[in-house]
């Protein structure tokens, strides 16, 4: 029908299928709330990258084209551009397609604005972190305009600033939503949690560092670390080295509702990464009652329950002193409401 009004994300990659929770969370939890939002509407994600292989699949009712690029070189990535030119061409005249929001300042930003400007279709590109930085390539090899982009965090835009003198006028955070997490009250069992891609970025060895001092101080306590990557085995050596055997537990990755449990079990949470976007489970973990400590910033405003510093050594001396405090208040702090993200994100579409 060439009047359905007709949405479309490109991105690098989606969930495989509904039980893939692991694979960009706060992404799906966008897109599901964009489809509650406008149910009418005809949501479709085009993804170049992931799946690896190339499929067409419905993920909760919704039209999911996979490119299956894999990531592999420059010719088949040129071949997966190509497929998508020629998807976004039978969608756009199949359907009434009013807006395309490409995730991320790169390949899908690339096409997308290229064929949002030769079709006369509204296109956005949401920076969600690392493409902010300074040598992002495919920055260089498109016409940005400011009113084009959005950004995660006030942090992000700060950096797309410094990087290229542009400023965005648009920032629009990933909120929480509030249904995903359980309502009874539970047992703040886990003294310490992290969660994340097990990643050089993410700087878990520094968040051994902070438990090996907060052991020092207050004797055993009870750790879990969410998450798997190339770094897994170093921190088992570093693990081993320190004696924290029985103090840390490595969970592995863990599907998106179990992480938020352990959240709602968890006393407080250490982000360790050295630069973020706006880290999501940052914000999950102040929804789920946990103190948040971290180095990043990610916006001008503070938020209850999330301190900020700049050393390990000052982190784990938070950590302590939050530790040993026998009245904490585990009440639930919402950074951002998915709602307002995704009426903000329609909004720019004139949805």
């Amino acid at each position: 029908m060439a009047d359905r009004k007709t949405f479309i994300i490109l991105t690098p990659g989606f969930p495989v299928n509904e039980a893939d929770t692991s694979c960009l969370p706060s992404i799906q939890v966008f897109v599901k709330n964009l489809q509650k939002e406008r149910p009418l509407l005809n949501i479709v994600i085009i993804s170049f990258q992931y799946p690896f292989i190339a499929k067409k699949y419905k993920w909760h009712n919704i039209q999911v084209i996979g490119l299956g690029g894999s990531n592999k070189g420059k010719i088949n990535r040129l071949w997966v551009w190509m497929q998508v030119w020629q998807t976004l061409k039978t969608l756009n005249r199949q359907n009434h397609v009013i807006g395309i929001l490409s995730l991320w300042l790169g390949e899908c930003a690339l096409i997308g604005k290229k064929f949002g400007r030769r079709y006369g279709v509204k296109h956005y590109t949401w920076l969600l972190g690392q493409d902010a930085k300074k040598n992002n390539r495919y920055k260089y090899l498109m016409n940005t305009l400011p009113e084009e982009l959005i950004a995660i965090s006030d942090a992000v835009a700060k950096t797309f600033y410094e990087s290229y003198g542009i400023q965005i006028p648009s920032v629009i955070p990933i909120g929480m939503d509030g249904s995903l997490f359980r309502t009874m009250q539970s047992e703040r069992t886990i003294d310490i949690m992290g969660a994340g891609s097990l990643i050089p970025l993410k700087k878990y060895d520094l968040f051994i560092d902070v438990v090996r001092a907060v052991k020092s101080k207050l004797g055993s306590i009870n750790v879990v670390l969410c998450g798997e990557g190339p770094e897994r085995d170093h921190l088992y050596e570093l693990i081993d080295q320190y004696g924290l055997q029985n103090d840390i537990n490595v969970a592995g990755e863990v599907s998106h509702g179990s992480a938020l449990l352990l959240m709602q079990q968890t006393k407080v949470f250490l982000h360790t990464s050295s630069y973020e976007g706006f880290s999501t489970v940052c914000s999950e973990a102040l929804r789920a009652g946990a103190y948040v400590i971290s180095f990043c910033k990610p916006m001008r405003k503070d938020f209850n329950h999330w301190t900020i510093v700049s050393s390990t050594e000052e982190m784990a001396e938070h950590a302590i002193q939050i530790l040993k405090d026998e009245s904490l208040d585990h009440s639930p702090v919402c950074t951002y409401s998915i709602h307002d993200t995704v009426r903000e994100v329609l909004n720019l579409f004139e949805v």
